[in-house]
């Protein structure tokens, strides 16, 4: 039905129950909803019939996804200090620190630097024919970053160095001249277990978690880790005893091969990795003998993984340019990065009070760093050079033999290639640039 004007606009009502139609004039309908709050009599049909909607719907809210954290996820990380079976016991707490950040399908749930805790479960003290010590570690827990504590699950056994071929040796030699005072050698003891600090430990998330996204952190797509690297690393290396040694002040960016072939078309030699070789070699070349091995240092948790010697022609044996290199566990866009520690070898030194002979060395370790280096770019495999800034400067330290050197805390880094692509593009070796202002620097200089 259409009704010419709205002043005579009817409203039908439909009452259910019987089925009639009631009829009200527009006058009589107005004065019914104006005393309820309704609209005016003298309203337009249009305005009648548009509904009193809101301007505009505001859109659902974001239901938070809920992440679940898989049984068995690895954690990086390395030990904050040193212990030993001299002095450990059972439930002694520890502490280690997260190296790399923990990401589950983009998120971050546990940030590098965070502190998880562990604990000593046994301890053996050396023992009697030549049996050397024990230690035996555990994780407990780390926290994550929506506060929660998460269970860890790794247990580590290190085992102190054993002499038992030693006292078999001893009772062997005593028993060819006096063979009643041979047996006195199965008191002999082993060495005592060490346990260093930096040593890395890979464990386990224990049990599958679930997370909201709400809490977590997005995470950081960066190729190169060198940053994250530079924050963590120890500044010096350890000997087995954890005694602090040579500081680290080389980085390498390089394939395995790469860095071999560098080192050896700079004229570099790897050096023996056992005392026993040596000894023979040194008695049959004399003061010839190039590859006379190195002391074990340690970084990690482990010794080198290469040790380089360039020998002094004027004295082989006595001065040599010497250095100690580790692979690290991280990358830049896919290569590994090494760490190395580098130090000039002046004269042989005697230690009368454990009959050892050692190396004393120029204190001046920047000069045999920028040495290294300078023998690198003539193969013309050098591609970059630039000076980093440390997290803990060192300018001044002692060897573990206790030789003093100072420095200006700088470390250089020496990006390698292959001689394939060396071949196929010439480039003069570059000169290193030192990183010292702007957002670089900020990175480089990052603090624990």
């Amino acid at each position: 039905m259409h009704f010419a004007s709205s002043r005579y606009l009817f409203v039908l009502t439909v009452a259910c129950t019987s089925g009639c139609f009631l009829v009200h004039p527009a006058a009589s309908w107005g004065q019914q909803f104006i005393a309820h709050g309704g609209p005016i009599p003298d309203v337009r049909l249009e305005a009648v019939g548009r509904a009193d909607l809101p301007a505009q719907i505001p859109p659902p809210q974001e239901i938070p996804k809920q992440l679940v954290v898989r049984d068995g996820t690895a954690v990086k990380l390395q030990m904050v200090r040193t212990i030993s079976s001299a002095h450990a016991k059972a439930g002694d707490r520890l502490d280690f620190v997260v190296v790399k950040d923990v990401t589950v399908d983009g998120y971050t749930i546990i940030k590098a630097g965070s502190i998880a805790s562990g604990s000593v479960v046994g301890v053996k003290g050396r023992r009697i024919l030549g049996i050397g010590g024990q230690v035996v570690i555990k994780l407990d827990s780390v926290r994550m970053v929506t506060g929660e504590q998460a269970a860890l699950r790794a247990r580590k056994e290190i085992k102190g160095g054993s002499r038992t071929k030693l006292m078999l040796a001893e009772m062997l030699a005593t028993g060819l001249s006096y063979l009643p005072a041979a047996p006195v050698f199965l008191l002999s003891r082993g060495c005592d277990s060490t346990v260093l600090k930096g040593m890395e430990v890979t464990a386990y998330i224990s049990g599958n978690a679930q997370l909201s996204t709400s809490n977590l952190l997005a995470a950081k797509e960066d190729p190169s880790e060198l940053s994250e690297m530079i924050h963590f690393l120890p500044p010096r290396t350890v000997d087995g005893e954890g005694r602090d040694g040579d500081m680290l002040n080389l980085v390498f960016v390089a394939k395995q091969g790469d860095l071999e072939d560098a080192f050896a078309r700079a004229g570099w030699i790897k050096t023996e990795k056992t005392r026993f070789p040596a000894f023979w070699h040194l008695a049959m070349q004399r003061m010839h003998y190039a590859k006379l091995p190195m002391r074990r240092l340690f970084v990690f948790g482990r010794t080198q993984d290469y040790s380089y010697a360039l020998p002094d022609s004027a004295s082989i044996v006595s001065k040599r340019h010497h250095l100690r290199i580790w692979k690290t566990d991280y990358q830049v866009d896919g290569t590994p990065i090494w760490v190395g520690a580098a130090t000039y070898d002046v004269a042989l030194q005697w230690q009368l009070r454990k009959l050892r002979i050692f190396h004393r060395i120029d204190p001046k370790v920047d000069s045999e760093r920028d040495f290294i280096a300078g023998k690198l770019s003539e193969t013309n495999l050098v591609t970059r050079q630039e000076y980093l800034h440390c997290a803990n400067p060192v300018f001044k330290g002692e060897t573990a033999t206790g030789g003093p050197y100072y420095s200006d805390s700088r470390m250089l880094l020496v990006e390698l290639r292959s001689e394939k692509s060396a071949k196929n593009k010439a480039q003069p070796p570059s000169s290193p640039s030192d990183k010292t202002s702007g957002t670089t620097a900020a990175t480089f200089n990052a603090t624990r």
